[in-house]
């Protein structure tokens, strides 16, 4: 791969990823709550799911997704409906009384790997995303799976980044910052989450 062209893609993903998404702000939420140790458990669900969409578009799935509308929007909607349902439950949490945070049994690796996986794969942008980066920084002039290994375990070293910063970042507010530190991250990233959703709803309803 030309070095210009992976120079160009490295800073095409940095630019998409300056704007935290659904799986950043879960992932400031997971650690806040959990500690950051536990919350790398999402982040390992978020890039599982980053490496099959990327596997999908590298095989044509993603292209065949989109060429067929009912198939995409259905994802859509699923990941509209899951992201609604997550920003919700993290607002609740936010508004738990103290004790009963406390004495909440801590959530499990297991599902705190599925929300990671679940928010990154059912998020409609990133099959559109994946389907049509690739195909910009690939040239048919050189073999197609050294390109896309290098391009995909660049965009997860630097998804990875992302969101280590972030969970790094929310545990330290937690322990240096009063003791609700983690509930205004809960409302923050619900609110967040919330909003992304209903964008994204907007987007998903057909136009007249």
């Amino acid at each position: 791969m030309q070095t210009e062209i992976f120079i160009a893609y490295i800073l095409t993903v940095l630019a998409l990823m300056s704007t935290p998404g659904p799986s950043h702000l879960l992932m400031l939420s997971n650690s806040a709550a959990n500690g950051f140790q536990r919350s790398l458990a999402t982040a390992a669900g978020d890039l599982s799911a980053n490496m099959l969409q990327m596997l999908a578009a590298g095989l044509g799935v993603s292209a065949l997704i989109m060429a067929a509308p009912k198939a995409f929007i259905a994802i859509k909607i699923a990941g509209v409906l899951y992201l609604a349902w997550l920003g919700i439950q993290m607002l609740r949490k936010s508004f738990k009384p103290r004790q009963a945070e406390i004495n909440a049994p801590r959530t499990s690796l297991k599902v705190l790997y599925l929300q990671g996986f679940i928010t990154s794969a059912t998020n409609p942008k990133a099959v559109v995303f994946f389907a049509a980066l690739f195909p910009q920084f690939i040239l048919d002039s050189t073999a197609f799976w050294p390109q896309f290994l290098l391009l995909s375990a660049a965009y997860i070293v630097i998804d990875g980044a992302f969101l280590s910063v972030y969970g790094f970042t929310a545990s330290r507010l937690r322990k240096f910052t009063a003791s609700n530190a983690s509930r205004w991250i809960d409302r923050l990233g619900g609110i967040g989450i919330l909003i992304a959703a209903v964008l994204l709803g907007l987007k998903t309803m057909p136009r007249p």
